[in-house]
């Protein structure tokens, strides 16, 4: 069977009585989930929802999510998951462009998500602690309908740093591909490991890496609702988590927290990072403090995500994403789409059986963003000589600097050496000389003083005299993303001398 919801039906055949979803004492098992994803498909179905209706879905990371989830994936519904923080208005515009006929919402969520609801004309229904007790009250819907390879299954909504956001469609053949892929290749889990769910399940590497391929392999997966370094490492040792899966920021903020000295990490066997580059002196640090291995890899919304990664058994270059994953090509282009000799800046284009069929509603963007069965990322990088590849920067976020290119992360790199360091982002600021100079906005770690002065002589020591920052100021903290990935283009440099 095609549907992915077909996963959940096996596990909890194979593991009915195994712990599946954790939050803190809280325990539910494989029979629990697919029971309350039965009785979700129940109510869903009672209220008209059926396959290929959109259900909108407004949670963090507790044990609703995944019921909610597997529930409306069984009718053969499409989910569109959607990041809690949204206000009202935000939330309108993803239910019409989605064309959602149901809204779910978390308690804590309801009101906003409830005021784009009511402007669309859709129910919202309110999820809260009770949720259980209200889902008693449906027969569980045993079915689960049979969906075609390329049917949606979920439209995940990219971050938009161009224009309005777009919902990439996933199919049940891409995600589940990836999810498979990611669990037994990448990963490696089975049904006695235990993944940490820091990572929202509403974003593309969560859903995959995180509770996809959990459902697939019988792992248990305990919720972190919103992510917090020092419940982070309580938790590893407390539910003797052996699969780490997290963004940088999430690695540097464990890191530095307080109590990392003392923390019981020993379980830990595999950890992974994706969603930004991992600054090479974090990973080095994460490893020393707590002897471990960090993984990295690569991928987008666009590709269910992961595309590239460092792989066990293989070669691990620190620093690199890796190579193409089972079931995916990656190469280098130029901007007419030429492949680019090998170690030279190009654009990194993916093919494969993990790529979106499209934007949803978009056939122009679509057009654009895939040539010939290749999608076009947008992020620079080169491919060694084994085909390595190393994420040099995003197209956008390139600086250009009297005519010479700066990308953002080289300069970054250089900073993240110095020992007062906890979390820069570069940036290019308008300059009527130059055209644009580097600007970093560096946050610092608990309790470090140091001058601008001395953060910008230590980068112009380690760069070429173009590329180190004219600019630089400090911030307590760096915007973020749902993830917690750095958002350069929430940065900017702040009126008046900065240097």
């Amino acid at each position: 069977m095609t549907n992915l919801a077909a996963n959940l039906t096996a596990t909890a055949e194979r593991f009915p009585d195994r712990p599946a979803i954790k939050l803190d004492d809280l325990v539910l098992t494989w029979a629990e989930v697919q029971g309350g994803a039965q009785r979700v498909a129940a109510m869903l179905e009672e209220k008209g929802i059926g396959p290929g209706d959109r259900v909108a879905m407004v949670l963090p990371n507790v044990p609703p999510f995944p019921i909610i989830f597997y529930g409306a994936l069984a009718l053969g519904a499409v989910v569109v998951p959607m990041n809690p923080l949204l206000k009202g208005r935000e939330v309108k515009y993803y239910l019409e462009d989605s064309g959602a006929s149901i809204i779910l919402a978390w308690k804590d969520m309801a009101e906003e998500a409830g005021k784009g609801a009511s402007e669309v004309g859709i129910e919202c229904v309110e999820v809260g602690t009770d949720f259980a007790e209200v889902l008693a009250g449906y027969e569980p819907r045993t079915e689960v309908a049979d969906r075609e390879d390329d049917d949606d299954v979920v439209l995940l909504y990219t971050s938009g740093t161009t224009g309005q956001p777009k919902g990439a469609q996933l199919t049940h053949h891409s995600m589940g591909t990836n999810a498979a892929t990611s669990a037994e290749t990448l990963i490696e889990i089975t049904e006695e490991d235990v993944v940490m769910g820091c990572l929202p399940l509403f974003h593309v590497f969560g859903l995959t890496c995180g509770l996809n391929a959990s459902v697939l392999k019988g792992s248990c997966l305990t919720l972190i609702p919103r992510f917090d370094p020092e419940k982070a490492l309580e938790v590893v040792g407390r539910d003797r988590v052996t699969v780490f899966e997290g963004v940088p920021t999430m690695y540097a903020g464990m890191l530095h927290a307080k109590g990392a000295d003392d923390a019981d990490m020993s379980s830990l066997r595999t950890c992974i990072s994706g969603g930004s580059a991992m600054p090479v002196e974090v990973m080095k640090s994460f490893e020393k403090k707590f002897d471990c291995i960090v993984l990295e890899g690569y991928g987008l919304s666009e590709t269910s995500p992961v595309a590239s990664f460092n792989q066990p058994g293989q070669e691990r270059k620190p620093g690199s994403i890796g190579t193409a994953v089972r079931g995916c090509e990656l190469k280098i282009v130029d901007d007419d789409g030429n492949d680019v000799p090998q170690g030279e800046n190009g654009e990194i284009a993916i093919k494969g059986e993990n790529v979106m069929k499209g934007y949803w509603g978009r056939e122009e963007a679509t057009a654009d963003s895939i040539k010939d069965g290749w999608f076009l990322t947008g992020d620079v990088a080169t491919m060694d000589e084994d085909g390595y590849f190393f994420i040099v920067d995003r197209k956008k976020d390139l600086i250009i600097r009297g005519g010479y290119n700066v990308y953002p992360r080289e300069v970054e790199e250089a900073l993240y050496e110095h020992e007062s360091v906890r979390e820069v982002a570069v940036i290019g600021i308008p300059d009527d000389t130059m055209g644009e100079e580097v600007g970093a906005a560096v946050a610092l770690k608990d309790g470090e003083k140091v001058d601008v002065e001395d953060l910008q002589a230590f980068a112009k020591e380690r760069l070429a005299a173009y590329k180190y920052p004219r600019a630089v100021w400090i911030v307590d903290e760096l915007p973020k993303g749902p993830t917690g990935k750095i958002l350069r283009r929430e940065v900017s440099a702040p009126e008046g001398d900065t240097q």
